[in-house]
This record gives C-alpha cells, sequence and structure tokens, in this order.
C-alpha cells in the first residue's frame, strides 16, 4: 500500500474513532436544557435533581430483588431532572417567562400536550414525546403554583405506559394509574 493511501485510511480510521464520543456525548431527543437556576433571593426552596444514566443504571440494580417491576423500568431511563424555584416578585415573572417558552419549544418541536390546567392557583403543562404507539420517549411537566414556587420536570427514557401504570397502582399515584392498562405481573410457577 502506497503512503498516500496509509496515510487517508490512517485519518479516516482516527476521524472516526474522534466522531464516536462526539455522538455518544449528545443528549438524547427528548431531553430537554431547562436552563440553569439560582435560588430566589426570598431565601426559598430550591431544588435541583439530575440524574444521570449511570447512577439510574446503578438503582435498578439496588432495586432489583425486592422490586423487579420497577427495576426493570429504571433500567429504561436514561435522565432524570427535577427543579424546584421558589417565587418571589423579582423571579416570578422570568419564571413565567421561561416556562411559556419551553412550552412553545414543546409544541414547535412535536411533543405531544397531555395536560393543561390554568386556573388561578395553578397552571400546568405536561407533554410526552411519543415513539409511535410503543413507547414514551420523555416526559416534561411544567408547573408554576400559587404555592409560589415553580417546578419543571423533564424524564428520559423507554417508557411503556402501561409500566407506568403498573407503578401507579402499586405506590398508589392516581396519575400513573391513568396512563395504560395494568400489565399483570407474572405468575410464580
Amino acid at each position: 500500500m502506497n503512503a498516500t493511501l496509509r496515510h487517508a485510511v490512517a485519518a479516516t480510521a482516527l476521524a472516526a474513532c474522534l466522531a464516536v464520543p462526539v455522538f455518544a456525548a449528545e443528549p438524547p431527543d427528548a431531553q430537554i436544557d431547562f436552563g440553569a437556576f439560582a435560588p430566589s433571593d426570598s431565601g426559598g426552596e430550591f431544588v435541583e435533581v439530575h440524574i444521570r444514566s449511570n447512577l439510574i443504571a446503578m438503582a435498578a440494580r439496588l432495586a432489583e430483588k425486592a422490586e423487579p417491576e420497577v427495576a426493570q423500568l429504571i433500567r429504561g431511563l436514561q435522565l432524570i431532572r427535577v427543579n424546584v424555584i421558589s417565587l418571589d416578585d423579582k423571579n416570578r415573572a422570568e419564571m413565567e417567562q421561561r416556562v411559556k417558552t419551553i412550552r412553545a419549544d414543546l409544541d414547535a418541536r412535536g411533543w405531544e400536550r397531555i395536560v393543561t390546567v390554568q386556573n388561578p392557583k395553578e397552571d400546568v403543562g405536561v407533554y410526552l414525546k411519543l415513539r409511535g404507539d410503543e413507547a414514551i420517549e420523555g416526559l416534561v411537566v411544567t408547573v408554576i403554583g400559587d404555592a409560589k414556587e415553580a417546578v419543571l420536570v423533564n424524564i428520559v427514557g423507554n417508557l411503556k405506559p402501561e409500566k407506568l401504570a403498573m407503578i401507579g397502582e402499586r405506590f398508589h399515584i392516581e396519575h400513573l394509574k391513568k396512563l395504560g392498562p395494568v400489565a399483570e405481573p407474572p405468575k410464580a410457577n
């Protein structure tokens, strides 16, 4: 093989090796960037939870023996992000605008809005990113509450509605129960 061809093959192989981590580092399509948050000046509640796939896999292994169905659901997750920000006079308008922008982005990207609640006590939007009729790729919940807080949730993964309903049934979470028919757990032989 001549030197030019060897260099071309080597450069192509090097480029392919370098490209793999770039593609792997890209966030999943259902991951939503809410931006960065800071606690309110009034010093109210401020919560940030950001759990990625490696910690989720560890949690699935820990839950395997006691709750195999829960472990199976957890294994399908890639990311969990929860933000709770107390609202005061200084940050309320900015948070309301941010939530409005997030919702408009979700609508533009083809997410399905499955819950809208707007009343004097709360403003809620729940969105799903579906993979056909088989699974949910992403879930986003946005809440501006009269209780003086904003809540933003993003869950990314391979979520089967019947599995979510089963978890809702087991842990008495009414909103999850309504997502699909409850799958019967396997019977012991």
